[in-house]
């Protein structure tokens, strides 16, 4: 496998869908699981062309939903690598919408998406370092130890939550 670093722009991955009206909720705006599941995808494909191997989705950071996309709007997912780890892969993906009638754009949501290459027995493996290059890419790259200490401490949070839970009990 090659570890040789790659830039950020090598991973950029780039999905434009028009919001239709099976897209949309009682208020004609796209729903958010139809959000977070074009996120899941999009940043999946910028974590697999950085490693160059199958990823899994680790951890999904908050997904910030800033301003709503209507129907007949176009939806741009834009996802790349911004940080890696040994075996793991943190991506940014943001969504912006677009009224297709004025051309007025608008950031609708970002996230943090976090995944782990695996080799070809499904077992995780080493993934190739980032290289950022533009002010944004290196200010993502610099704030990424921050972003990781925070998961760890929400995975610990949460594993002491899963461990006072009952799961025997009767629901």
């Amino acid at each position: 496998m090659d570890l040789q670093p790659k830039t950020v722009k090598e991973s950029k991955t780039v999905k434009a869908v028009l919001v239709l009206p099976s897209d949309t909720n009682h208020h004609g705006t796209v729903f958010g699981g139809t959000v977070m599941s074009y996120m899941d995808e999009v940043s999946a494909i910028a974590a697999m062309r950085h490693s160059r191997c199958h990823v899994v989705t680790a951890s999904v950071d908050s997904v910030d939903f800033i301003a709503p996309a209507k129907m007949g709007y176009s939806i741009c997912i834009e996802a790349f690598v911004t940080s890696t780890g040994r075996t793991s892969v943190e991506v940014f993906v943001k969504i912006i919408s677009e009224n297709l009638l004025t051309g007025d754009r608008q950031l609708t949501a970002t996230s943090f998406v976090t995944f782990v290459a695996l080799d070809e027995n499904g077992k995780p493996t080493e993934v190739p370092q980032v290289i950022p290059e533009t002010e944004e890419e290196i200010f993502l790259h610099q704030t990424a130890e921050q972003r990781r200490t925070m998961r760890k401490e929400r995975r610990r949070m949460t594993q002491q939550f899963y461990n006072s839970l009952d799961i025997n009990k009767n629901i």
